[in-house]
């Protein structure tokens, strides 16, 4: 995923939020794509979490909920060979490009 976040100097786990929205009769392609992806990505180094939910409200859209130890892994793993044919390979099956909100934890 890109990475949406400022340089930061420190070590705090990174938590990140990416909505996907398919094109109309792409759904299943999308899904697929996304499950082939959270399998491979929550192998990369410093993988804290990396769970691909349907909502259940938006037909057709997914969001990723992924952590990762520090922003050095999240950097490493958008590098990575599946994130960047993840990345190309799903713009044609996407409604609009996809977004990425950063979560800070609270406690």
């Amino acid at each position: 995923m890109p990475n949406p976040l400022p340089a930061r100097q420190d070590t705090a786990e990174v938590w990140l939020m990416p909505v996907f929205t398919a094109k109309a009769g792409h759904e299943a392609d999308l899904q697929q794509a996304l499950l082939a992806l959270q399998t491979v990505s929550r192998k990369d180094p410093g993988c804290v979490e990396y769970t691909v939910f349907s909502d259940d409200q938006r037909p057709g859209t997914f969001v990723l909920f992924e952590g990762w130890a520090r922003l050095e892994d999240l950097m490493a793993h958008n590098e990575e060979s599946h994130v960047k044919e993840f990345v190309k390979g799903s713009e044609s099956l996407l409604a609009v490009p996809f977004s990425v909100t950063p979560l800070t934890p609270l406690s």
